[in-house]
């Protein structure tokens, strides 16, 4: 059995629900602008970066509502853990800035869990761009694929493992269903983040 010596996550609908905090920023930037007549269900399966014209004040509004409505999914700590009690190198690739990602981790009590994170300032290419990724395996393994697996909730994770060239697990935390996922090259599309201590199946 293939045994994967670092795990990479997506931030977003993998490791946390922001759901709250996306819908509250979308809201005040459209409310701004007049747009109306947007479901909170159209909102989560948009990615930020469409809001591109109005990018200062989505990360104004960020800055004040997106770490206070964000959480992680019951079983994300006991998962990240796991997997670092087994020696794994744990890291995060996101579009979302860094600082938001480690405020959480502070907040909650478990800065240092993960090794690294490469967020949306560290690149000039946003997923399905590549570059994140490879940064990160770069980081973890000295640019070694065949032993990291990439874990995301979406179809714009599911390309940018493709794009880079190593394995990918998908989970069904986010707006994505299993058969959009399954489109792209997998190892396993799991329920939740527990199914990933079994991965490879």
């Amino acid at each position: 059995m293939k045994r994967y010596t670092t795990y990479i996550f997506d931030f977003d609908y993998t490791l946390v629900d922001s759901s709250r905090g996306i819908v509250t920023c979308f809201r005040h930037v459209l409310g701004n602008h007049g747009h109306t007549g947007v479901t909170d269900t159209e909102i989560k399966r948009t990615e930020a970066g469409t809001l591109a014209d109005y990018k200062r004040e989505y990360v104004k509004a960020a800055d004040v509502h997106m770490t206070a409505n964000t959480f992680f999914f019951p079983e994300t700590i006991e998962v990240l853990e796991a997997l670092k009690s087994q020696g794994a190198v744990l890291g995060i690739v996101s579009t979302k800035f860094r600082y938001r990602i480690l405020d959480l981790f502070e907040k909650t009590g478990h800065d240092g869990l993960v090794d690294f994170i490469v967020g949306g300032e560290d690149v000039k290419a946003a997923k399905p761009a590549p570059e994140g990724l490879l940064l990160a395996i770069g980081r973890a393994s000295g640019g070694g694929k065949s032993e990291v697996l990439y874990v995301g909730d979406s179809v714009v994770d599911a390309a940018t493992a493709q794009a880079a060239g190593t394995d990918f697990s998908g989970v069904l935390h986010g707006m994505t269903t299993r058969e959009e996922l399954e489109v792209y090259p997998h190892v396993a599309i799991v329920d939740d983040l527990r199914g990933i201590l079994s991965v490879p199946v």
